[in-house]
């Protein structure tokens, strides 16, 4: 298997061919592979053995996350009555999926997932057979808010003030501090219907060399197309002019309303996926 492959035309009128980059781990890769999943690579699989060196509880991490982001779709739907949602940095499809999670609640709930990985747009639309009346991928660089704010799929969820939710779910820590992710969420906050919500985690740590050793090697495999691990304090500013729905602070993402007592938690707590759901006013 050569260093790129072509994954299919996957455009929706270009016809254009996503081409995998197989000579760097992709951290949605890295992902599913944390989970479980089978759309990985050797690459990917290496570079997690590395990280599970560094942070042994980074499987527990992801499987909590995820977790997290079920609890959060099921809440926001069934007790909030959010019907669309916008899911910032998908991932890889991992079941059970964001749309899923909320039509099980209401057939009719829309979702736009979006993403610029070329493995995760090729699955997500191969996915969206299931219903594409109401579930759509956009492929686009979640920094690019004008871009999607502009697009059809989402002038559509915006179509008549009804509450969104946007998700941001373990997806912040790719973006770089000069990119500003803080103002990122508060560029979508204010795109977004009074009454919305936002939905965070990010890997987080206020152990300084945890943080530098992660955020080195993530940079390093990427080539440089990762972030930063952050402390706890940053990560409580995405939150600051919102509103939170449960608590006070943010939380390790398993502790956010949890389904028993008995869900599953880390075995270590080296780095955490910190994280809310926050409403806007």
């Amino acid at each position: 298997m050569g260093p790129h492959v072509p994954v299919g035309s996957c455009g929706h009128e270009s016809g254009e061919r996503l081409i995998i980059d197989l000579s760097r781990p992709s951290v949605a890769r890295m992902y599913d592979f944390l989970l479980g999943g089978t759309d990985n690579y050797q690459v990917d699989r290496d570079a997690c053995d590395e990280l599970l060196r560094m942070a042994p509880s980074s499987k527990d991490l992801a499987l909590v996350n995820r977790a997290f982001l079920v609890r959060a779709v099921r809440y926001l739907a069934a007790e909030c009555g959010v019907r669309r949602f916008l899911d910032h940095g998908s991932g890889l499809p991992t079941r059970p999926n964001v749309h899923q999670v909320a039509q099980e609640v209401d057939p009719v709930s829309e979702v736009v997932y979006v993403d610029n990985d070329p493995l995760v747009l090729a699955h997500g639309r191969m996915m969206l057979a299931e219903d594409p009346s109401t579930t759509s991928v956009l492929r686009a660089d979640i920094r690019t808010v004008d871009t999607i704010f502009a697009s059809a799929e989402v002038k559509r969820l915006l179509r008549d003030g009804q509450p969104i939710a946007a998700l941001f779910v373990s997806v912040l820590h790719c973006i770089p501090d000069h990119d500003d992710p803080w103002a990122l969420i508060r560029d979508v906050a204010q795109r977004l219907p009074a009454g919305s919500y936002i939905v965070i985690s990010q890997l987080a740590s206020d152990d300084d060399e945890l943080r530098a050793e992660i955020t080195q090697f993530m940079a390093e495999i990427t080539g440089n197309n990762w972030g930063r691990v952050r402390s706890m304090s940053e990560v409580n500013r995405y939150f600051e002019g919102l509103e939170l729905v449960e608590g006070v602070e943010p939380v390790e993402v398993s502790r956010w309303k949890p389904d028993t007592d008995l869900a599953p938690r880390q075995r270590t707590d080296e780095w955490i996926e910190y994280g809310a759901v926050a409403r806007i006013s």
